[in-house]
This record gives C-alpha cells, sequence and structure tokens, in this order.
C-alpha cells in the first residue's frame, strides 16, 4: 500500500530489534528516511545493515536509515539522538516512541529500583524524546507522535503490576498531549499491543518457565488472554504505525487503538 510517506523522516526509538526493527522497515518501505536507537551500539549497527539491505531495490528509492546509540532514560543523550537524527535527515516528521520493556513481577517483589527504572523508560522516555523532538515536530507539514503502550495500561496484570501502572499512565500522556499539541497540527496517538512475538517475550520464557517448549509457552498464554488465540507479529502492529504516520490519517488524534487479537475485558 502506498501511504504516501516518501520523503518523511522518522525517529524509531527501541529499533534495534522486535517490534522497534519492524516499524523501522515498514517505514522505510513506505519511503520515509529513519533512524533507529537502542543501547547497544553492536546490535543496532547490524539492525541498520539488515534494513539498509532489505530496502535495496524497493520502492523505498531515495529513503536512507541511520543508527546512533542512545539510552532514552539519559536526558542528554536523548538531545544528542535528536541532533543527530535531524541533522542526518535534515528534519524530523514522525517520533515513534517504542523503546521499553516487560517486567514481570507482582506488587510484594518489585522493589523501589524496580519501579523508578520501569517508569523511566516507559513513561519518562515518551516524555524526553517528545519534549526533545517537538521544535523539529513544529516545522514539519505532517507532523506525528505515535507511542506504543500496552493494554496492560487499561486492563491491569498483576503479574506485570509496575507495567501496568506505568502504561496508564502512558495512556494519559498521549491523551494529553493530542489535546494540547493538535492546535498545533501536531497529531498524537496511542498503540497499544498486547501478546506480540517479540525478543522480550523470548527472555521471559526462558526466565520463567526455561523447561516449557517456546510453542507450548506461548500456546498456553495466549490461549488463557487472546480471542484469537495466538501470539501477534510485529508486523502486524507496524501496518498500523504507518497508517498513523500517513495523510490518511489526518484526522485521528488522540486515539488509543489495541492491537491485542481481542486481548483485553473492556470497552
Amino acid at each position: 500500500m502506498d501511504l504516501g510517506l516518501a520523503g518523511r523522516r522518522a525517529i524509531v526509538t527501541g529499533g534495534s530489534k522486535g517490534l522497534g526493527q519492524a516499524i523501522a522497515a515498514e517505514l522505510l518501505a513506505e519511503g520515509s528516511s529513519v533512524t533507529i536507537c537502542s543501547r547497544h551500539s553492536a546490535e543496532l549497527e547490524a539492525t541498520a545493515g539488515e534494513l539498509r539491505r532489505q530496502a535495496a531495490g524497493t520502492a523505498a528509492g531515495s529513503a536512507s536509515v541511520v543508527a546512533m546509540a542512545c539510552d532514552v532514560t539519559e536526558p542528554d543523550q536523548v538531545a544528542a539522538l535528536l541532533h543527530f537524527a535531524v541533522s542526518a535527515m535534515g528534519g524530523l516528521d514522525i517520533l515513534v516512541n517504542n523503546a521499553g520493556g516487560a517486567r514481570p513481577g507482582q506488587f510484594g517483589t518489585l522493589s523501589d529500583d524496580d519501579w523508578h527504572a520501569d517508569i523511566e523508560v516507559k513513561l519518562f522516555s515518551q516524555i524526553r524524546c517528545t519534549r526533545a523532538a517537538l521544535p523539529h515536530l513544529r516545522r514539519s507539514k505532517a507532523p506525528r507522535v505515535i507511542n506504543i503502550n500496552a493494554v496492560y495500561g487499561r486492563y491491569p496484570d498483576p503479574a506485570f503490576l509496575a507495567s501496568s501502572v506505568n502504561r496508564a499512565s502512558c495512556l494519559s500522556l498521549s491523551k494529553a498531549l493530542s489535546m494540547e499539541l493538535g492546535r498545533e497540527g501536531i497529531l498524537v496517538n496511542s498503540v497499544n499491543i498486547g501478546l506480540v512475538e517479540t525478543p522480550q517475550w523470548q527472555n521471559i520464557h526462558r526466565r520463567s518457565a526455561p523447561d516449557v517448549p517456546a510453542e507450548d509457552f506461548f500456546g498456553q498464554l495466549a490461549a488463557a488472554e487472546v480471542p484469537l488465540g495466538r501470539f501477534g507479529q510485529p508486523d502486524e502492529v507496524a501496518g498500523l504505525v504507518a497508517f498513523l504516520a500517513s495523510d490518511r490519517a489526518g484526522y485521528i488524534a488522540g486515539a488509543s487503538i489495541d492491537v491485542a487479537g481481542g486481548m483485553g475485558k473492556f470497552l
């Protein structure tokens, strides 16, 4: 699908693997130049190389991909990322706040350090990246902020208590920003994932049930939680992100859209 994203310029945080990599690939395939970041330089450069190979000879045309190591919990590093990305791409149109991580744990197992680490990588990363991006988005003709959140923000799971609480804050941030920034034509939306097959879930499998085959582990979780009965794939989320970045979504602001196979007992 041609979404008219040729020539747009995007930043995808947490872009070295899993969902972030899939989002970067989707935007690149639609003709957008993309800057990806993560904390791990070697992994990041390998992903950037793979994205360039995928884009070669496709409709991506003159779109490019660059990468910079950045810990989005560090304000100085976020500022450096924005300077690097805007210099490399000539501006910024799309910010995808995808950085995050699953932190399993019930209330009694979570320390203050666990809570602080989780809120930094989820809520404050979105705050810092959006704040740093705003001067550049204000110069764009089609500015977008797309926050990747989780259905746990609307459907708390005590086994992921910190994530549930902090993702609810992220949903509130997205809505409030959409109301404030919408007056400037900056569209802010939230994409809320459920059980999506990513390296984070592979790590959870290794930590919590290493003796259970992956197919059985994921199948049991999906059967219990997801009406469609399976984990989602990263590209099933990435397609929605690309749509929200496009002009075809020009009247969508403040939306909170679940990509979760029907997961979540709420309206």
